[in-house]
């Protein structure tokens, strides 16, 4: 009797937590489904026998429990995330007219509503496969016929995004769990993924200004397709939006001394910026086929989509091809960049490793190499160089020499940066008022753990967490745009900068949680629901601040609060969040103490 009570009291909870665990997993891996009807049946099964030999010896009872065990095992090692080919329109969409391009015929979807034109996956640039792996972009070929655009390309190679972690970000970032279970699958990965997608407006207007948005990733991930950055919304306030896709990781920022003296140019290093430069041509001598102004162009970008925009603003071979800049969260034009930028040095080093990794000893035998294989390599490389051709010089001495490309910049970050990144390498030993000096000296050196302890005294008592990624958000975020605008204002430029606050029921004021709203993609996110009329609103007001300043260097508008040009001695910053008002920026003290510490130590 004690026996089948203990029975009925742990059965139900072991069951539960095995229907949890499996429900838990075939929602991260994203499907496919027949897999998680399997596990329910193996889980089905199981508990009708474990009930029917409950009377049974416990070698025999335990029967169930290892086939059900061997059953889940083996349908989760079968299980990967299924892929799909993205079309360029969700919903309802019927197909445009034929477009005349400089080097051939496409057509892509018009929007539900018909008020878009959208036409995805155009090749700017000949794919950089084969012989061309690392090796500067060259000129896309012309085609025969109609090129079918209505779907987005393949992404560049990158390491699968990790399924678990991703939706234990999301568990973190809302508060709560929605099984997707095979909603969002992952998109097709190939070395061939040089191609933009461009949404227009659906009218007979021509020269209309173009916004180019360079995505962003560490410059080893992400995409040119995602929702976040959709152009539609863009397009309707009548600015014609173009997203890029360039090479990553290994593929893209890879140095070598062999690479840099097969190269004509001598350039090593920056496969991914070149991309993107070449991309820029191409917008400017197709402008006129899709109704666009080359003469209007604002490049735009967040984190390494950010960093990639300063970087093009200091590079001789971009200038000329755009006119204004719009960087969100990243910035390597400041003295010392504290990430995506590296030495030429340590480039070539970090080359020559991964060479002696992949056991190869020529270049010839690199090229061989997989890409699959590559990718496992792409973390090493996630900075820019100074090749000496794409960026020549320190890009904070091009700023100081006045020779920058931009007219204008729109730039700002996120209050809540660094949290993303702090907590999951922090997760079990949090920052607290006993350790957070031990944690700034471990990260930074003893000198400024006092310094800062000392310019925050008042507040590590109350939120020592806080404090900390306060902190780390100033050094890799806040002041790197801080630098930025002060170099354009000082070269007498119009500079806008902004602090985004708004809290909502996702990512919040987190890194990359402004850009749904900028560029008014909060219906098109798996995670809308977790969004209120004041985030929408909000949104409007982003949208409406980006396109002004793509359309005329200034995002001020009729019904919009004003935006006033930043000024170093006021240091003056726009609040977008609940309320939007003109506040001081509040972390001078934190710079100064960093630029010291940058000072005594690089």
């Amino acid at each position: 009797m004690k026996k089948h009570i203990v029975f009925w009291i742990i059965f139900p909870i072991v069951t539960l937590f095995l229907i949890a665990i499996t429900l838990f997993y075939m929602d991260l891996a994203n499907g496919p489904i027949i897999y998680l009807i399997l596990e329910l049946i193996a889980i089905g099964v199981y508990i009708a026998f474990s009930i029917i030999l409950i009377n049974k010896r416990k070698a025999i009872r335990l029967i169930p429990f290892l086939a059900m065990g061997i059953t889940t095992v083996l349908l989760f090692m079968l299980s990967h995330p299924s892929k799909a080919v993205k079309r360029a329109v969700d919903g309802p969409y019927m197909e445009t007219e034929v477009l005349t391009l400089k080097n051939g015929d496409v057509k892509g979807l018009y929007n539900e509503d018909k008020t878009v034109r959208v036409y995805a996956s155009i090749p700017y640039a000949a794919p950089p496969v084969g012989n061309l792996r690392w090796k500067e972009p060259k000129e896309v070929s012309n085609w025969e016929g109609v090129l079918d655009c209505t779907n987005f390309a393949p992404i560049s190679m990158q390491k699968e995004s990790n399924a678990i972690t991703n939706t234990l970000v999301d568990i973190y970032a809302e508060k709560s769990w929605h099984p997707d279970y095979n909603s969002y699958p992952t998109q097709y990965m190939s070395e061939d993924s040089l191609y933009l997608n461009i949404w227009r407006p659906n009218t007979e207007e021509e020269n209309l200004p173009i916004l180019v948005y360079i995505h962003g990733g560490s410059l080893t991930g992400g995409n040119s397709n995602s929702s976040d950055y959709n152009g539609e919304a863009m397009a309707k306030k009548g600015v014609i939006m173009i997203t890029v896709a360039y090479r990553l990781g290994v593929f893209g920022y890879l140095a070598l001394d062999e690479l840099q003296n097969e190269s004509p140019n001598g350039t090593t290093g920056n496969y991914g910026l070149l991309d993107q430069i070449q991309a820029l041509k191409w917008i400017n001598e197709n402008a006129s086929y899709f109704g666009g102004d080359k003469n209007n162009i604002t490049i735009a970008g967040e984190s390494a989509g950010s960093s990639s925009v300063s970087a093009l603003c200091v590079s001789p071979l971009a200038k000329g091809l755009f006119k204004r800049a719009i960087g969100e969260s990243s910035s390597i034009v400041g003295a010392y960049p504290p990430h995506t930028f590296r030495s030429l040095d340590d480039a070539l080093s970090t080359g020559k490793s991964i060479m002696k990794n992949m056991g190869c000893n020529s270049l010839e035998e690199l090229r061989n190499v997989s890409a699959e294989k590559l990718v496992d390599a792409s973390y090493l490389n996630s900075s820019m160089t100074i090749d000496g051709y794409a960026i020549t010089k320190s890009p904070n001495l091009v700023y100081l020499n006045h020779e920058n490309n931009e007219e204008a910049l729109l730039n700002g970050y996120n209050v809540l940066e660094a949290d993303a990144f702090v907590i999951p390498t922090m997760l079990f030993d949090l920052p607290n008022k006993n350790n957070i000096k031990s944690k700034l000296t471990d990260y930074f050196d003893e000198k400024l753990a006092l310094d800062m302890m000392e310019l925050y005294k008042d507040e590590i008592d109350k939120d020592a967490f806080s404090v900390f990624n306060e902190i780390i958000s100033a050094y890799w975020f806040f002041m790197p745009h801080y630098e930025w605008s002060t170099l354009a204002y000082n070269n007498g430029e119009d500079v806008y900068c902004y602090q985004f606050t708004k809290e909502n029921g996702y990512y919040g004021t987190y890194h990359s949680g402004e850009i749904i709203y900028a560029y008014g993609n909060i219906s098109k996110s798996k995670h809308g629901f977790a969004y209120n009329e004041s985030d929408y609103k909000l949104s409007d007001i982003m949208l409406s601040y980006w396109s002004n300043f793509a359309k005329y260097g200034n995002p001020n508008g009729e019904g919009l609060e004003t935006w006033d040009k930043w000024d170093s001695n006021k240091n003056n910053l726009l609040e977008l969040g609940e309320v939007i008002q003109v506040i001081p920026e509040k972390y001078i003290g934190a710079y100064q103490i960093i630029d010291e510490w940058n000072r005594r130590t690089k």
